[in-house]
């Protein structure tokens, strides 16, 4: 059984080699997809040259210009071969070892999408607007779909490969991730969530999203359910 991990990046030069090590460690059979979204900072001739020592398993691929998180998770699935997919910040927020714990519910039960929650049980390092922000699109998500989830923005989402290849996904920016979520719950298909490690970063650290993202969201969730 085969993990694919989608790696969007854009203009994470600092962070993104310690990141694809910390992926390539992890003792699971993989394919790696990681998808430049038009980095101008040298991020781009850092992958090309990383990506000369990898095996066949890895693929890169790269937009021209900057077109978003969701348009490089698009690029991203097209790629897909692997039973189970997961998606991958470029940056060093989350820590790839958490990926076994994700995968149990998917292999020893009747799971087929699993979330890692930042909130189970923890309390990450997340700047008060950020967690204001990810707590009140989580309620609205429950509120609009009959969910019960902790995290809906979380990176960490785990889905059986059927289940995400056969969706039709339109964003291309971080309202991604409840488009993805969205469209999961109609479905009907339950979420489980299980805690994951995270160390937030500042906007000054290369934090990219911003009030207009949660706008989108809010758009993006009202716009599926309806």
């Amino acid at each position: 059984m085969t993990l694919s991990i989608i790696v969007p990046v854009y203009n994470e030069r600092a962070t993104i080699v310690e990141v694809l090590a910390r992926v390539l460690a992890v003792e699971l059979d993989k394919q790696l997809v990681v998808v430049d979204d038009g980095s101008t900072d040298g991020t781009v001739e850092l992958l090309e040259e990383w990506g000369r020592h990898q095996p066949e398993w890895v693929t890169l691929c790269r937009h021209p210009k900057n077109r978003g998180k969701g348009a490089a998770v698009r690029t991203g699935l097209a790629q897909v071969t692997g039973d189970w997919v997961i998606i991958q910040d470029g940056d060093l927020e989350y820590d790839p070892r958490d990926y076994v714990r994700l995968l149990a519910p998917l292999v020893t039960g009747p799971a087929r999408v699993v979330y890692g929650s930042r909130f189970l049980g923890n309390n990450p390092r997340m700047f008060f607007t950020q967690r204001a922000g990810n707590v009140l699109l989580t309620r609205l998500t429950n509120l609009l779909y009959g969910s019960s989830l902790t995290d809906m923005e979380t990176c960490y989402k785990v889905f059986a490969s059927d289940v995400i290849t056969g969706m039709t996904l339109r964003s291309d920016r971080f309202n991604i991730e409840p488009e993805l979520t969205a469209k999961v719950l109609r479905q009907r298909v339950d979420i489980l969530e299980v805690p994951v490690t995270y160390v937030g970063r500042r906007y000054d650290e290369g934090k990219k999203i911003n009030w207009r993202d949660f706008v989108s969201a809010v758009w993006t969730l009202f716009r599926l359910r309806l």
